[in-house]
């Protein structure tokens, strides 16, 4: 029965990635300028090497390459960061409702950015403005839990709501002293979140860091399994809880601070994907945690290729995640919600 199980989950995995390859090639053709799937199939060949004699246009290839795949792969990865970090929190900290900015990492982001802004940086340093920042807030959330009394997980939580609060007011106190004509809005539009205008150097920044923080989250999935049972059990069964626990906490800061570095503040993803995924795949880490990345990736593409369609300038990208989380949201709270497939 139990192998009946695995199997079916593992089938409902490799559909998810097939989906995903799905979205990603009906991607490439959707926008102002449509590129047809035929056009699209060669300028990717012809960029990978193969020897294709052209028959799109110079404008197409542009489309592709410089504008269409960099936005394309940093929604997927974006998605799948924090899908895969609410995942990783909701099961550490054994609360349905964590969310990747439960330790501040994205007031902390939004805070850096919008001071970056402020001073005239250049998108580079908006983006690494915002990065260091977030890194740097959930550090100090760290530092302050230290010292809290009691339950280490609760003054943890704690300590990331204080913070996020005081980021959040910091935030709001340049936004008060911004010129209103042109960083205000700048720092708004930001603060939105969207995928408007990605480049290249935006991926190349960031898919280390995602990287290093998305491949331990999946080797450590039987060990995310074991800690949602309680610190006893985990020991009982020769896991150190808190080690891994740290560990899990870094990585998922990591890639959370990556991708609202060069997303903007992007809600609800990290809420919503885990638990859409704990009724598709039950709540076994095995699957729950490469379904909830690929769950993620899925998500945020079909909603940035509606962002980016819906109307000539586009829609910031989390103001559609927000329509579509707080009705989840409401879902859940009411109870039925809460039945997952084990």
């Amino acid at each position: 029965m139990i192998e009946n199980t695995n199997a079916r989950f593992r089938r409902r995995i490799v559909l998810m990635i097939l989906l995903l390859i799905l979205c990603i090639l009906a991607s490439f053709t959707l926008g102002h300028y449509p590129v047809p799937l035929k056009e699209l199939l060669g300028i990717l060949g012809s960029r990978l090497g193969l020897s294709i004699e052209p028959y799109w246009t110079s404008q197409m290839e542009a489309a592709v390459w410089n504008i269409r795949l960099p936005r394309v792969l940093l929604s997927v990865l974006v998605g799948a960061c924090l899908a895969g970090a609410g995942a990783c929190y909701q099961g550490i900290f054994q609360n349905p409702m964590a969310s990747p900015d439960i330790l501040g990492a994205s007031a902390g982001a939004g805070f850096g950015a919008a001071l970056a802004i402020l001073l005239g940086a250049s998108s580079v340093g908006i983006t690494l403005g915002a990065f260091g920042m977030s890194l740097a807030t959930v550090a100090l959330v760290f530092t302050v839990s230290r010292h809290a009394k009691g339950d280490r997980i609760l003054g943890l939580v704690l300590s990331g709501i204080m913070v996020s609060s005081l980021f959040q007011a910091g935030t709001s106190f340049i936004k008060l002293v911004a010129d209103p004509n042109n960083t205000l809005p700048q720092i708004t539009y930001w603060l939105m979140g969207s995928l408007s205008g990605v480049k290249w150097s935006d991926l190349r920044f960031v898919i280390f860091p995602m990287t290093l923080g998305l491949i331990p989250l999946l080797l450590l999935r039987w060990q995310l399994n074991v800690i949602t049972m309680g610190d006893d059990e985990a020991r009982a069964m020769g896991v150190n809880a808190s080690r891994i626990r740290l560990l899990a906490v870094i990585c998922s800061t990591l890639i959370t601070a990556s991708a609202v570095s060069v997303s903007g503040m992007i809600g609800w993803v990290g809420l919503v994907i885990p638990h859409m995924m704990r009724r598709i795949l039950g709540a076994d880490y095995r699957y729950l945690m490469p379904g909830s990345m690929l769950g993620g990736g899925i998500f945020l593409l079909l909603v940035d290729n509606v962002a980016r369609n819906v109307t000539t300038v586009g829609i910031p990208i989390g103001i559609l995640t927000a329509f579509i989380g707080a009705p989840f949201f409401l879902w859940l709270i009411t109870g039925k919600g809460d039945h997952y497939e084990h």
